[in-house]
């Protein structure tokens, strides 16, 4: 994810130690000394997607919650590394877009309860060892051959929340119930968005779309999309750098020449390069689908995926 000069300034956080802000809580336990559950979550994604399950029964508290703040290069303050370290269960992505959470609760407790999104994705367990082997200039963060945005795949979502569902039942063993309940009820709604992609496999397969950035993988996969954007342009866009003049004028000609139905457009992390394609796009009649790492204000997961399928749906008609 591409952070603008303004974007890291606005994302600079307190550089302090985990050793330093682990010096301020004890350490991690299943229930905090009142018996209270408490649900943590790396970003208000994963913790909306927690709350769907934990209904009234649990409160989720999610660390980063604005647009300006960038989970691969995020360093937790000591009272965020305390709620970790003492909450009950944590959620977050993992497949090194939160490093954050692996770095703090690497440091604490080994039985406590976590649901990694990324580990339920297929394939993500094993690319999850090779992102904490592999470093990069980013954040400490590789792709490798899996995309790590899996808040955009509905099966891991619903794979997510099932998890979340197991791990409450066994803390909470009185509600376990209640909690399936909650994640079967979720699972209705994310087939509700599974049938707008599936919508449009069906009308548009193969349709050639670009991307300011591969935030939107799996939804243009579960939609039938082909995205033709150049390699070097979206990896340059997604790890801070400059794209190559040469990625940047494949990718501005494929929405002066109409080659693509739709841009896909990240509009927490736009710079100079990234508006001029917009521009380009806009100048061209490309309709243009904007997509965010959190979620808008007074939206839920299920909102939010609802109203980005049917975006894309539109564009493409």
């Amino acid at each position: 994810m591409r952070a603008s000069s303004g974007f890291r300034a606005a994302t600079a956080a307190v550089g302090l130690s985990f050793a330093a802000a682990l010096t301020l809580t004890a350490c991690g336990s299943d229930t905090p000394g009142d018996g209270t559950l408490t649900v943590v979550a790396s970003t208000n994604v994963w913790g909306s997607v927690a709350q769907a399950v934990a209904g009234d029964k649990v409160d989720v508290t999610s660390i980063i919650t604005e647009p300006s703040s960038d989970p691969h290069s995020f360093e937790a303050s000591p009272a965020y590394a305390a709620k970790l370290t003492d909450a009950s269960l944590i959620v977050y992505n993992g497949g090194g877009y939160d490093h954050f959470v692996d770095d703090i609760i690497g440091t604490g407790n080994s039985d406590q309860l976590t649901v990694n999104a990324f580990d339920l994705l297929e394939g993500g367990a094993h690319a999850n060892e090779e992102h904490s082997d592999e470093g990069d200039s980013h954040g400490g963060h590789d792709h490798g051959d899996i995309n790590e945005h899996v808040w955009f795949d509905v099966d891991t979502v619903d794979a997510t929340a099932q998890s979340i569902a197991d791990k409450l039942g066994q803390l909470d063993p009185d509600n376990a119930d209640a909690y399936k309940a909650n994640a079967a009820t979720f699972h209705g709604q994310l087939e509700q968005i599974s049938a707008i992609t599936d919508g449009i496999a069906a009308a548009d397969k193969d349709a050639p779309v670009a991307q300011t950035e591969p935030i939107a993988y799996y939804l243009l996969q579960s939609a039938g999309l082909t995205d033709v954007t150049p390699p070097d342009f979206t990896s340059a866009i997604e790890n801070g750098n400059d794209p190559a003049p040469a990625a940047i004028a494949t990718t501005r000609q494929l929405l002066t020449d109409k080659q693509v139905r739709a841009l896909v457009y990240n509009v927490q992390t736009q710079d100079r390069v990234t508006q001029d394609v917009r521009a380009t796009a806009e100048s061209a009649g490309i309709p243009v689908v904007e997509v965010t790492e959190t979620l808008p204000e007074g939206l839920d997961y299920i909102q939010w995926q609802t109203n980005t399928a049917e975006s894309l749906a539109a564009a493409l008609q």
